[in-house]
């Protein structure tokens, strides 16, 4: 029986990733979760993992006394939830945590022989390098979540190797597609959350309206594919059918379509290579209608140019410009700045980051921290 961990149980991924553990009976070691301790609560009782971590210290204080009459072990802080991705009973850990704080359960998660089914894309955004190393150190298998990056994995499998030219990345375009800047001005948060066609969390939802999301899956696609950053093309796809594609040497373009639902991608992390009966709903390509494809709007949305000048230069210029957009992204939902300056405070750290040829885990932070307070100081 396939034994799971998933961090970010409480999300849109982790409960999707329950879905497919209840649909196949996998055995769910762990879980851990920022501070939704009632949901948790709901997971520990139905899952009965051995152990379960929350990143909030008092929220995990409260789970330990509801959950007391359970056999699950709770810890809470940040150290408790690394200490959990290494000594998780699991063979596979689910990373759906939010932002850079996944980078370190993954690295702690990989040096314990772990494999890793990633859907924290920040892991790679930011400590890109360290993570390959780690992965290649260790001899674990890293599979990707992101219905984009599942779907370039899939497209790759039995192509023979340099036969790849380039990958075909999809965007949906989120909330505002073909909006100019004049029109965005005044958007609210309410606004930007209206996604047209997946049901995601708060933070990954802004990111899509930005196209940050997009930017943030081309840093990604280059380091889990080992390609150049000018072989990765993003097209704005509305109908979110076609999750992404591969262009082959030989012109032949390889696509993996399905419905707009994680369940399949999170699946095919998990049983990979294996194909089983998956809950998310079956594609009907007749009811699907007309398949378009659009270039991006770099001009009135720069977080996605931001990103690809940002690993096109490397060292931790990516850091910098997640960072910045992490903490952008809370002021924006507070309304302390406006839609717009999210692109305006990415653009800032990438130019205000010094190029770098090597760099820690540590480095990794500082630069984090650093992009981070340079964000504060666009607040209203």
């Amino acid at each position: 029986m396939k034994k799971i961990a998933i961090l970010g149980s409480t999300g849109s991924i982790g409960t999707q990733s329950l879905d497919v553990a209840r649909k196949h009976g996998f055995q769910v070691s762990s879980l851990v979760a920022g501070r939704n301790i009632e949901l948790l609560e709901t997971q520990i009782r139905e899952f009965k993992p051995k152990t379960a971590a929350v990143f909030d210290n008092e929220a995990g204080q409260k789970l330990k006394i509801a959950v007391a009459d359970t056999d699950t072990k709770v810890t809470y802080g940040k150290e408790a939830v690394v200490a959990l991705a290494a000594e998780t009973e699991a063979d596979t850990v689910i990373n759906a945590i939010v932002g850079i704080a996944g980078l370190e359960p993954t690295l702690a998660a990989i040096k314990a022989k772990k494999d890793i089914a990633l859907a924290n894309k920040e892991t790679l955004v930011t400590g890109g390098e360290l993570v390959k190393k780690a992965v290649k150190e260790n001899s674990v298998k890293l599979l990707p979540v992101d219905s984009e990056h599942s779907a370039i994995f899939q497209c790759l499998e039995g192509v023979p190797k340099g036969a790849l030219k380039s990958i075909l990345l999809t965007a949906s375009g989120g909330p505002f597609f073909g909006k100019i800047r004049d029109e965005l001005a005044n958007v609210k948060p309410s606004d930007a959350l209206k996604h047209p066609n997946w049901d995601m969390g708060a933070k990954i939802t802004i990111d899509s309206a930005s196209l940050m999301n997009k930017g943030l899956e081309v840093i990604e696609a280059v380091h889990l594919f080992d390609v150049k950053p000018s072989d990765v093309r993003v097209l704005v796809h509305r109908q979110s059918i076609v999750h992404s594609a591969v262009e082959l040497q030989d012109g032949a373009v390889i696509a993996q379509l399905g419905t707009p639902d994680m369940r399949l991608p999170i699946q095919y992390a998990l049983t990979y290579p294996e194909r089983y009966d998956c809950p998310a709903p079956r594609l009907d390509l007749f009811k699907t209608g007309a398949l378009t494809f659009q270039e991006p709007d770099y001009d009135t949305f720069k977080c996605l140019p931001c990103c690809i000048k940002a690993i096109t230069q490397g060292g931790l210029k990516p850091t910098a410009v997640n960072g910045a957009n992490e903490m952008a992204v809370q002021l924006f939902l507070r309304g302390e700045i406006g839609f717009l300056q999210i692109g305006e405070i990415v653009e800032a750290a990438l130019d205000s980051q010094p190029e770098v040829a090597e760099f820690t885990l540590e480095d990794v932070f500082e630069a984090d921290r650093k992009a981070r307070a340079l964000a504060e100081t666009f607040k209203r």
